[in-house]
């Protein structure tokens, strides 16, 4: 499939099946002589090199060890302040009884992101390139533009989680504008690690995932769960006594966990080895290798998600305003205002989750939640403005400094945030949370119809293209996350209470739904359906492309 100069898509079945076959930006008519000059560049100016071990070998550790950093990397995607929010709330909510959908969350999200690893190692492109080469401008563009508003929504969530962590450590002294701004200024300073090399700045992340797994670790272990009931939460998929509240926290908690910008993400952070594209034995052994380290890397993180629910499934299930209200005045503590003296139930964010721990099991507890936030929230906007870079470079085909990339990629997320921290009071961030939550799950198909389209598509990845179970389980995976996630869009729009609201989304639904379907009908064409390809426009494979295939065989 590729783009003519009438803008479709076409679709060729190569002759060469058993050589993998370079998805280089030069088979595509629509690139111009200037902009093949040169490859397109990204932060990874280092490839980190494989060992040759013995090719008899089933399983290597020191190969292992080779791969191992971009899925770790990627998951701290499934770690940012947004999901910590939305654990402490399930917890606060629901008690265990959503443990298994934040399981059944994860190993989609594996799945999914098993997808993108493996689009990044056989074509040698990320997802952003590739739509930049097979899609015509106009949804190239409307695209690139969603993206960039799930990588908005992501980075204000992230960002004013560290602010919000600044704000705890230093007792309020730090406000929440001055936290926005100094998580700027670290940001700038982190970014800059990989000059020193790449498994040094993988080693940094490394590190504030250790931070995140010691600090909740320590509330799980402080506040001492049911162990039975974690278990009995996380493998029964069922939920007793559970009303629209809890429903739309699971909702919730799938729209936190799976995020459109992370697949483009990882399949850009593959591309940090070296592999050798034109072995067909490499590139398989590299997707097990990125295969297995995703899977240890999600491992921990559900781990992690996990701690930050029992803790507050634990201690705080089913309590009042009041019941907290007492408490923390029993204990001293400054914030006593927070909870309403009512006997409605406890809603708590990462600010107020703080400073419950901190009433009831001590000022220790507080500072650890928040260090644990703080790593949370830098690690991810470091991981945000790497996807912004990924997307803004492979959309458009940047050729700026890197200075200049970094400098607009934050500029276009950390702007808002800042307005927000400004006029916005910290104890009353909830509702721009959810609407984030919304503007995110919104941009989930952008990436996820994208991302089954191309590795389905034959003359893209050759024999490393989804089989017939992949296609079926991955397209009915994708349409139940994509259908869960509108339903979270449905049920926060009507809460809006608002006529003018309810015809301004009704008329940006429609645009919204015929781009989707656009994709759709491109997918599904890919998949199979040839009966949707009413211009004929996938019967024979371009001529640039049979050239390029007998010259690579030569």
């Amino acid at each position: 499939m590729r783009t003519e100069g009438n803008g479709e898509l076409l679709e060729e079945n190569p002759s060469h099946q058993n050589e993998v076959i370079p998805a280089d930006p030069e088979l595509n008519s629509h690139v111009s002589p200037v902009q093949r000059e040169e490859p397109m560049s990204t932060y990874l100016e280092e490839k980190v090199p494989i060992p040759d071990d013995d090719v008899s070998k089933i399983f290597s550790f020191r190969k292992l060890w080779a791969f191992t950093g971009p899925g770790f990397l990627m998951s701290i995607a499934y770690l940012d302040p947004g999901n910590i929010e939305s654990d402490l709330q399930s917890g606060a909510k629901a008690g265990y009884k959503l443990l298994w959908v934040l399981l059944g969350a994860t190993i989609i999200g594996l799945l999914l992101q098993r997808l993108a690893a493996r689009l990044g190692v056989v074509t040698g492109m990320h997802l952003a390139e590739v739509c930049n080469q097979y899609y015509p401008t106009t949804p190239r563009i409307i695209l690139w533009l969603m993206v960039e508003l799930a990588i908005i929504g992501s980075d204000m969530q992230e960002v004013i989680g560290c602010a919000i962590a600044l704000n705890l450590l230093s007792v309020g002294r730090i406000p929440l504008w001055a936290g926005v701004l100094i998580t700027i200024v670290d940001t700038f300073v982190f970014l800059f690690l990989d000059k020193y090399g790449l498994r040094k700045l993988e080693a940094f992340f490394g590190f504030l995932i250790t931070v995140m797994a010691l600090s909740f670790g320590y509330e799980y272990v402080r506040v001492g769960p049911d162990q039975g009931e974690v278990l009995k939460g996380m493998f029964v998929p069922y939920c007793s006594g559970c009303g629209p509240v809890q429903l739309q926290q699971a909702v919730g908690i799938v729209g936190a966990v799976i995020m459109p910008h992370n697949i483009y993400l990882h399949s850009a952070l593959v591309k940090s080895r070296e592999i050798n594209r034109a072995n067909k034995k490499e590139v398989k052994e590299a997707n097990k290798y990125y295969f297995i380290e995703s899977s240890i890397a999600l491992f921990i993180s559900f781990l992690i998600n996990v701690f930050v629910v029992a803790v507050f499934a634990e201690a705080f299930y089913g309590k009042t305003n009041m019941q907290v209200s007492q408490t923390c005045n029993e204990t001293g503590s400054p914030h006593t205002e927070l909870f309403p003296v009512n006997n409605e139930t406890l809603q708590v964010d990462i600010y107020k989750g703080g400073i419950v721990l901190g009433c009831f099991f001590g000022p220790v507890a507080l500072y650890i939640w928040a260090i644990g936030i703080l790593a949370a929230g830098q690690s991810s906007t470091m991981t945000g403005t790497y996807s912004g870079q990924f997307v803004m470079e492979g959309f458009l085909n940047l050729r700026w400094s890197r200075f200049a990339r970094v400098l607009l990629t934050r500029s276009i997320a950390i702007l808002p945030t800042l307005l927000v921290a400004i006029f916005e009071d910290i104890q009353h961030l909830t509702g721009m949370n959810d609407f984030l939550n919304v503007l995110q799950s919104m941009q989930l198909p952008f990436a996820l119809i994208p991302i089954l389209t191309f590795t389905s598509l034959k003359s893209l990845m050759n024999d490393f293209s989804n089989g017939i179970m992949w296609k079926i389980g991955g397209g009915l995976v994708i349409l139940v996350v994509c259908a869960i996630n509108m339903y979270f869009v449905v049920v926060y729009v009507t809460a809006l209470n608002s006529t003018v609201l309810y015809v301004f989304s009704a008329f940006l639904s429609i645009a919204y739904l015929s781009f989707v379907v656009y994709l759709v009908w491109h997918c599904l064409i890919v998949l199979g359906a040839s009966f949707l390809d009413v211009c004929n426009c996938y019967q024979h494979p371009p001529a640039i492309l049979m050239e390029e295939q007998a010259e690579f065989e030569t």
